[in-house]
């Protein structure tokens, strides 16, 4: 079938994004979907840091390639041996299809999956081979998603059915920022009521997983940013401390108004500057945890006294350390109960045409999350 989709030819074409315009609007063709796959019309689609970082080449992917990771929409068609959905389910994607079978999926850490892990770096589907094209030029999938298009052809292994009276520009968010904020809180540090959290950058992962500290009653939660409006809002979600990054001896402040520190920092902005900043503001046998994603060459230098004189803990969060088909229900229960407002995490909703120069404004960090509906 022939559908819209926004194609990625080359990386690191210059900003303004809205001038360079990296994603060209184009019609492609999408073949039927294989054995153990399924047909998805994707009704909305989030705009992700990680999808930036594609795009201008910091962490590239193989290209041409249909960006997009984050997304919700219809089961309209069903591959052969496919009877976990049935056509009409709503449904969200998870980023990573993973397989059930391998090391790292026998160990309850689907996110780690090697073979969708491989596929996802081919960008390719998780046999290796791909179902878009465009005059006989193979198109990859971004995350075996490639959620910038009217369709998408998705492995049944990645999607988890959703309750239909979720709004689709809502539901998408939980495929990618949902997952993984809320995620890095509830399953990676496993925050308990009356600890302390710190969250070092507030775009949409930061933002959820500031919702997951106030929904598990963290007594106090410390917002850090380099944009004001995105402190102002964290205070408005529940932050108990906001603190501009940009400002001489904020290190100290947090400090103190934490008795030396929070029991759990958590960076979501992917620097090593910001990573840099969770650490200094964790406590003597605090942890930390890097839930965002740099470029390959980043590095972050740590004290091996501290490390090991104060007990400290260092890990990663990818994906939340998620089970999807266990956790995205879960956090849209408790998105309907009213628990973890993620809509409040929207920014505005886009067509195709607005797309690079959303990439503009997700650069400058004066966006959370804004959501294409095809």
């Amino acid at each position: 079938m022939k559908i819209k989709a926004c194609v990625l030819w080359e990386t690191g074409k210059p900003r303004p994004y809205a001038e360079s315009l990296p994603l060209s609007i184009e019609e492609v063709e999408l073949d039927p979907p294989g054995p153990g796959e399924v047909l998805v019309q994707i009704k909305a689609a989030g705009l992700c840091h990680s999808d930036l970082v594609a795009i201008n080449g910091e962490r590239a992917k193989p290209t041409p390639i249909v960006i997009g990771h984050e997304a919700a929409g219809v089961v309209t068609e069903l591959g052969k041996g496919v009877d976990e959905f049935e056509v009409g389910d709503h449904v969200v994607p998870a980023y990573v299809a993973s397989c059930g079978r391998c090391e790292m999926c026998r160990e309850g850490r689907p996110a780690l999956c090697q073979p969708a892990t491989i596929a996802n770096a081919a960008g390719t589907m998780r046999d290796g081979t791909t179902r878009l094209h465009r005059n006989g030029t193979s198109i990859n999938h971004h995350s075996g998603v490639a959620a910038f298009a009217e369709y998408a052809v998705i492995s049944k292994d990645a999607l988890v059915r959703i309750n239909k009276s979720i709004p689709f520009e809502h539901a998408a968010l939980f495929g990618c920022a949902v997952v993984t904020g809320v995620g890095s809180v509830v399953n990676t540090a496993s925050v308990r009521a009356g600890q302390s959290v710190a969250i070092v950058g507030l775009g949409g992962v930061g933002l959820s997983a500031l919702l997951a500290a106030a929904a598990s009653s963290a007594a106090s939660i410390v917002a850090i940013d380099i944009k004001q409006d995105k402190l102002d809002l964290a205070r408005q979600l529940g932050a108990h401390h906001a603190f501009n990054a940009a400002d001489e001896g904020f290190i100290e402040k947090v400090r103190d108004v934490t008795g030396g520190g929070v029991d759990f920092a958590i960076e979501t902005a992917g620097s090593p500057r910001a990573l840099d900043t969770a650490y200094a503001v964790t406590r003597r046998g605090g942890t930390t945890i890097a839930a965002g994603m740099p470029g390959p060459d980043a590095k972050f230098t740590i004290s091996h006294l501290s490390l090991a004189g104060e007990e400290r803990t260092l890990k990663g969060s990818y994906m939340g350390s998620c089970i999807p088909s266990r956790d995205i229900p879960r956090y849209l229960s408790l998105f309907r109960d009213g628990k973890l407002p993620v809509d409040r995490l929207m920014s505005r909703s886009i067509g195709f045409g607005e797309l690079n120069e959303a990439l503009d404004r997700l650069d400058d960090g004066t966006t959370v999350r804004e959501v294409l509906i095809p």
